[in-house]
């Protein structure tokens, strides 16, 4: 609805924007500088690392709840949700991490190279919330439009089984046993 509008009222995204609320603004400055901080290679600890797929699918599961929590369809929402997740975690999880990943045992730390995608995967899913909640705003009854709210929990599903596989992979890395030591020679 919004992406229509926009596309034949270019002139609507104006008071689209102005009616944002605040808020949304700031939260939009936190995921631009956090998915820039993935650009760069960098060193990253076990912990913090499960904590980017955590908080992007609690974002995209928020936005599912806050769309279509009061619709009649919410079950079948959050069903097709986990099936879009699954279905991308059982598909991109056992791909081998990216060239230049690496994982230090003593440290507990992954070395993670620079790379756009986790910046393009959180633009993503904040987009699809943006879009969904001002489509939501100006016709409610997109709520209760099973074609519109399984395509939305779809799109949220995809987006986080990306982020899960990211992290499955760099969990088996971590889970691999240690490459033994090498044999030391006849002294």
């Amino acid at each position: 609805m919004l992406i229509q509008l926009l596309m034949q009222h270019p002139q609507a995204l104006g008071p689209v924007l102005k009616n944002t609320p605040t808020w949304v603004w700031g939260l939009f400055g936190v995921l631009l500088a956090l998915g820039l901080s993935q650009v760069r290679t960098r060193s990253v600890g076990a912990l913090r690392m499960a904590l980017m797929p955590t908080a992007m699918t609690g974002l995209s599961l928020w936005g599912t709840v806050s769309a279509f929590g009061g619709s009649p369809l919410f079950g079948e929402v959050v069903l097709v949700w986990l099936a879009a997740a699954a279905a991308v975690l059982g598909l991109l999880a056992r791909q081998s991490p990216p060239a230049g990943t690496a994982y230090d045992a003593a440290r507990r730390s992954f070395t993670v190279p620079g790379s756009w995608l986790p910046l393009a995967l959180i633009l993503a899913i904040f987009l699809t919330k943006y879009v969904v909640g001002v489509d939501l705003a100006m016709q409610p009854q997109l709520a209760r439009d099973s074609q519109y709210a399984l395509s939305a929990g779809a799109l949220y599903g995809l987006f986080s089984g990306i982020f899960a596989a990211r992290a499955a992979r760099l969990w088996r890395l971590a889970m691999r046993p240690a490459a033994p030591a090498s044999a030391l020679s006849n002294i």
